[in-house]
């Protein structure tokens, strides 16, 4: 099983600030932009490198269903075999939910044993 950092949450106030203080104080560029309901989700990143922060307004996880602790970032790692890297988790006895779909992506999630979630995109 192969799996690396993808991108990291950043929970913010106001996402379209924050991008341009990634962009325009430190020379990242945005790398990725999705429209959930009235709500943009950026990613920014640096041009030679595939990790990015993921903007997520504050605004936009009020029901927060999962009950995340939003001062914290949000790991999101990548799996080339969702399926081979759930099993090895469960298998090591990580607790881990099903794969699902999240706004067109493949992912599942899993928890450390402080009882934070960290996604596992495809």
């Amino acid at each position: 099983m192969t799996m690396r950092v993808r991108y990291v949450v950043l929970y913010v106030e106001d996402a379209e600030t924050c991008r341009r203080f990634w962009v325009e104080k430190l020379g990242m560029v945005e790398k990725d932009r999705k429209e959930v309901g009235d709500f943009s989700v950026v990613q920014v990143g640096f041009a030679d490198q595939p990790f990015a922060f993921e903007l997520v307004p504050l605004a936009m996880m009020a029901d927060n269903p999962y009950g995340l602790d939003l001062a914290t970032p949000s790991i999101a790692l990548h799996a080339d075999d969702l399926e081979a890297a759930r099993a090895q988790l469960v298998e090591r006895g990580v607790e881990a939910m099903e794969i699902g779909e999240h706004s067109g992506v493949r992912s599942f999630a899993f928890s450390d044993p402080e009882g934070r979630w960290f996604a596992v995109t495809g």
